[in-house]
């Protein structure tokens, strides 16, 4: 396993988005341990900024294609997918050899 980097939350300058990305992180890795992690691998986030955006990753190295599903009122769980999706600036599957990657981006706010 690789090591993580810690950061502060305010060196990339961030600090408006941190709670929408948390809790889009927070969504996408649950999803990848319950549904796309065979037991014995792994997954990975990653994050990366670019000027005008940050995008958020999820791979794991299960088989499968994750759906957007539309819950009912009554349903307990369903919602996360079409929440990532209805939030980000932009949200999408990469599908590898193995496994899958699903990211989510955000428009980064002008800079000061």
């Amino acid at each position: 396993m690789l090591p993580v980097r810690r950061t502060d939350r305010s060196e990339w300058q961030l600090t408006d988005l941190i709670d929408d990305i948390e809790l889009r992180a927070s969504e996408l890795a649950t999803n990848a341990l319950l549904h796309g992690v065979p037991p014995g691998r792994e997954s990975a986030v990653r994050l990366d900024l670019t000027d005008d955006l940050v995008r958020l990753e999820v791979r794991d190295s299960g088989d499968g294609q994750p759906e957007i599903q539309h819950a009912d009122e009554s349903s307990c769980s369903g919602r996360g997918l079409f929440l990532v999706g209805e939030l980000a600036a932009d949200f999408g599957i990469d599908q590898h050899v193995v496994g899958k990657t699903v990211w989510a981006s955000f428009k980064r706010p002008a800079r000061p």
